[in-house]
């Protein structure tokens, strides 16, 4: 074989391989969490998981996935420009189903999940969800079914929160009520669709 078409087909093989956890975002409507579990019953089960080991409600983990990634295990911040047209870097480390920074899933990783975990899979995200949330209730006392402050606290850090700075971001409080708001609707959509 030659060497440019064994090269072809090593590349081939490759990206046929896929590059591991990610899942491109479920094409359902994502207002309709039946129809997001009827799609990707592995969400669910993933979120069954995680509701019985750390107590997080399925409803209050799916409208913060919502909130974060729109449910794209490869949802990444948007990057930064300088002079209008050179890009610089992404906003932050963000990345994943959870949007978990680099330094927060290091964090989850050493205490609990182990280097073997990835953010664009889902059963590891919505587990670090669940590890972070449970965290939160403990330090800020934060119930798990709380999903508006439990987000607050998910997106200023539990030290932010503890500092009220989520009082100086008006958009950030709208943001956390839609969350709070979209929980309350999954949460009755799950009783009818299970």
């Amino acid at each position: 074989m030659k060497p440019s078409l064994r090269a072809l087909v090593i590349v081939l093989l490759a990206a046929s391989c896929g590059g591991g956890g990610y899942d491109a975002p479920p094409r359902s409507n994502l207002d309709d969490a039946c129809a997001i579990i009827r799609e990707r019953p592995e969400y669910y089960r993933a979120f069954k998981r995680v509701e019985r080991k750390w107590g997080v409600p399925v409803h209050v983990q799916m409208a913060t996935i919502h909130q974060e990634s729109k449910f794209d295990g490869d949802a990444r911040t948007p990057f930064r420009y300088s002079l209008g047209v050179i890009p610089i870097g992404r906003q932050s480390s963000a990345f994943g189903y959870s949007q978990a920074l680099d330094g927060t899933w290091e964090e989850y990783q050493d205490q609990q999940g182990g280097r073997r975990t990835r953010r664009d899979r889902i059963d590891d995200a919505t587990d670090f969800m669940g590890w972070y949330m449970v965290k939160s209730r403990d330090s800020l006392g934060i119930s798990l079914w709380d999903a508006r402050n439990q987000y607050l606290a998910y997106h200023e850090g539990r030290t932010g929160f503890s500092r009220g700075s989520y009082n100086q971001k008006a958009w950030l409080v709208r943001v956390a009520d839609k969350v709070n708001s979209r929980a309350a609707m999954y949460q009755a959509q799950l009783v009818r669709c299970r």
